[in-house]
């Protein structure tokens, strides 16, 4: 073979190799970005026991015969279950997470899962509601990876992010996009939110409280809300929200510097959720129709709100209002969130005579069963 030809060969060759080295997986930016962060990312599960007053099912038998026929309500507990996601930020075992993944309730506990597939139990330190952050420790003694919030992402429009949790319960899941614009201030499900960042990237159910990052590793924020709807029921496709990772930097400070000053103590400032209007004027709890319940319970999308609770002799029980109705309008104004009820009912009175337009009113007008009640509060 000619000399030249050898070397166009040898060329060739190289040039070969070399592209071939570029194209390699294991030496993508984002590859190696999950790699850095995916051992400080935990799965959480949190497990809580509630009370509450329950009717005999027969009761709804027996109310076609004898009309608003009531028994006497008996009290269950009943052991509720969440998932969520986290990250350490401290070879100590320190992890923060939103604080609706660890709500605090009685008899909380909270089991954490590292991704090299061991478990651990896990105390709640302090956390901010308002900004939807909490503050928990491995109780365990030894050293953990960790993200560092030193470096944060500077958080520029258009750049990629991965969205790393426990979606879905799938433990260690990732999903990629960019950064679709900052400061941005929503309402899911009666939690306000205030200046988050905006990602195309997909957040999922028990995503909440785990990092994005961008491809050098770098936090860009936690995952915490995913809008499915507009609050006018319009359905939405790749609009995720994190809380920005300065936000996250600087409340981490603030809860290392409690739990440093008040070692083994609890912050009292997540105190229980106090009684919501609707509660404690008329005896009704309320929630709101996510996507998923609405669905599931075949109601119209995107209106009303869910009675999911009624307590016994209150005005709500003695009106004949059941668990399961949906609220519609209260007074003049149609409502579709806990937050609008409870905005409209701030400004009633003990006495006060408010009129609720409650019934069912089935997706594609399968059936449609509304009345005005009117309920004075105690």
């Amino acid at each position: 073979m000619r000399p030249s030809l050898v070397a166009l060969a040898l060329f060739a060759l190289a040039r070969s190799t070399s592209c071939l080295a570029q194209a390699d997986p294991a030496a993508e930016p984002a590859v190696l970005a999950v790699a850095r962060v995916l051992p400080a990312v935990v799965n959480i599960n949190t497990e809580r026991v509630i009370r509450r007053a329950v009717r005999d099912p027969i009761d709804d038998f027996y109310a076609q015969f004898f009309g608003q026929y009531r028994s006497r309500p008996r009290e269950i507990s009943q052991t509720l279950q969440s998932l969520g996601s986290g990250f350490i930020v401290d070879p100590a075992g320190y992890i923060v997470t939103n604080q609706h993944v660890v709500a605090r309730a009685a008899d909380l506990k909270i089991k954490v899962t590292t991704n090299d597939g061991k478990t651990y139990n896990a105390h709640y330190i302090t956390g901010d509601e308002k900004k939807d952050l909490a503050f928990i420790k491995i109780d365990a003694k030894e050293s953990f990876p960790f993200i560092s919030l030193d470096n944060i992402s500077p958080n520029l429009l258009g750049e990629t992010v991965i969205v790393v949790g426990n979606a879905v319960g799938y433990g260690s899941s990732i999903s990629r996009g960019v950064l679709s614009a900052t400061k941005r201030d929503i309402s899911i499900e009666n939690v306000d939110y205030k200046d988050l960042v905006q990602t195309d990237a997909a957040i999922n159910p028990g995503n909440s409280g785990g990092p994005v990052i961008d491809i050098s590793g770098r936090l860009v924020g936690i995952s915490s809300a995913k809008m499915a709807f507009t609050p006018q029921g319009v359905p939405t496709q790749g609009m995720g929200f994190a809380i920005p990772a300065d936000v996250v930097r600087d409340n981490v400070k603030q809860f290392k510097a409690f739990a440093e000053k008040h070692p083994g103590k609890t912050s009292p400032a997540v105190a229980e959720t106090p009684t919501s209007h609707a509660e404690e004027m008329f005896g009704m709890q309320l929630q709101d129709l996510t996507q998923e319940l609405t669905d599931a319970l075949g109601f119209q999308p995107g209106r009303g709100v869910l009675i999911s609770g009624v307590e016994p002799n209150s005005p709500a029980d003695e009106s004949g209002i059941e668990r399961g109705l949906v609220i519609y309008r209260v007074g003049r104004h149609d409502v579709n969130s806990v937050r609008d009820v409870e905005n409209l009912l701030g400004r009633a009175g003990s006495g006060t005579s408010v009129d609720f337009v409650i019934g069912v009113v089935r997706a594609g007008g399968a059936g449609q069963r509304v009345e005005t009640v009117t309920l004075a509060a105690r």
